[in-house]
């Protein structure tokens, strides 16, 4: 007669004399030993011989789970393998798998550092969110729910966050299958606006006349160093990237000809583009680099990290705004807006929208050019920008003088 549960039920931690054996179907049986521990067996014949394989353990292995895995051995065994050394196989395999936290070194290492600028602030991203909740655990047997149970939580704190660990994740999930690291991609579909409900919406602010007139005084008269002073006057009066400007060196800033050159690792289109973006630097702004060159000492970069020969962090700007619009309510009763570095971009680009040609102003912006423009034309534009940036520069004099 076939096993059954009341069978197994009645039989487990029972004392009898003797060990015994009782069969179920398909070769599978248990041993019953004289202190009642019942162990599930698969009988099997390999090269002839009969072999016996412990499966499990009643009660922490079910009658029904013990007769499934019966059955995926025996499909194994069908196919011409030894279910033993299939057992083995997979338990060393459990043992040797790689935790999160050893899989996103190995990325980190392999892939991160050579092709993202922000590799750091990723690390530490993880560092904060990922790996102290999953790190532990093998990498191949993190499961979606635990990856969203994780994400969800940080979308509803930290939507932004939250969006770029799932962009890195993915990649590093991508880049382990391809190595064949893991087995699957447990991200693969998962889509930030659907999946975590996180709306990117694209920011449209750019400041008026009165607060750009109210932003340059409060650079000037505030206890801000001297170092984001300049940095943020420069970052309105370029229209640059945030980041051009915070991984610029001295030796970028050609004085002679009055030309500062961003490398292609430094700027977005660089990556594809391969080259270089080239802007005039115009005479009233030429102090301002020169003040900052000598702020830096004798590091390479024009704005670097204080005492050390580092650039100037990621993070470092983004408290610059805040730190002005608190000061203006302090010390001239003046509620501002919110506003962030980026938007001196918008707020330069807005105000070339009058001054030059528009792809003069794409130009200044470092911007892609449209249609195939950008694989013909290879003129640098250099006398034009020279010419819409004394225009802003005119502007900006005249909006500063009210």
């Amino acid at each position: 007669m076939a096993l059954s549960d009341s069978w197994l039920k009645a039989n487990s931690g029972k004392e009898r004399p003797i060990r015994m054996e009782k069969a179920d179907r398909d070769g599978l049986s248990v041993r019953v030993t004289p202190k009642g521990k019942i162990v599930f067996q698969m009988r099997y014949r390999y090269n002839k011989k009969l072999q016996r394989l412990d499966l499990g353990s009643y009660p922490l292995m079910t009658l029904k789970e013990a007769r499934d895995e019966n059955q995926r051995l025996r499909k194994e065994h069908e196919q011409g393998h030894d279910p033993r050394i299939i057992r083995q196989l997979e338990k060393q395999s459990i043992a040797d798998a790689v935790s999160l936290t050893a899989l996103f070194l190995q990325w980190y290492e392999a892939y991160c550092k050579r092709n993202k600028k922000g590799h750091h602030d990723i690390k530490r991203s993880f560092e904060i969110h990922i790996l102290p909740e999953l790190g532990k655990l093998p990498a191949d047997k993190i499961t979606l729910h635990q990856w969203l149970e994780l994400l969800e939580a940080l979308a509803q704190k930290r939507p932004g966050i939250a969006d770029r660990l799932l962009t890195n994740s993915k990649q590093m999930l991508k880049w382990a299958v391809k190595r064949k690291l893991l087995s699957s991609n447990a991200l693969a579909e998962i889509n930030a606006k659907e999946d975590l409900q996180i709306k990117n919406v694209a920011g449209s602010r750019s400041l008026s006349d009165e607060e750009i007139r109210y932003v340059w005084q409060a650079v000037d008269e505030s206890r801000m160093s001297a170092k984001n002073k300049l940095y943020v006057k420069l970052c309105l009066v370029f229209g640059c990237r945030n980041g051009e400007l915070r991984l610029s060196e001295k030796d970028h800033f050609d004085l002679h000809t009055m030309v500062w050159t961003v490398p292609p690792e430094n700027h977005k289109l660089g990556k594809t583009t391969g080259k270089p973006l080239l802007r005039p630097i115009i005479e009233e702004v030429k102090p301002l680099i020169e003040e900052a060159m000598a702020l830096s000492g004798r590091g390479k970069y024009l704005f670097n990290n204080s005492g050390t020969n580092e650039p100037m962090g990621q993070s470092a700007p983004l408290a610059l705004p805040y730190n002005i619009m608190q000061w203006l309510r302090r010390h001239k009763d003046y509620e501002m807006k919110h506003w962030s570095i980026h938007d001196l971009r918008k707020t330069a680009r807005t105000n070339l929208s009058s001054l030059t040609e528009p792809h003069i102003a794409e130009i200044i912006l470092g911007h892609r050019l449209p249609g195939t423009w950008q694989v013909y034309d290879h003129y640098d534009y250099l006398p034009e920008q020279k010419e819409a940036y004394d225009a802003w520069w005119k502007r900006l004099s005249e909006i500063l003088t009210g």
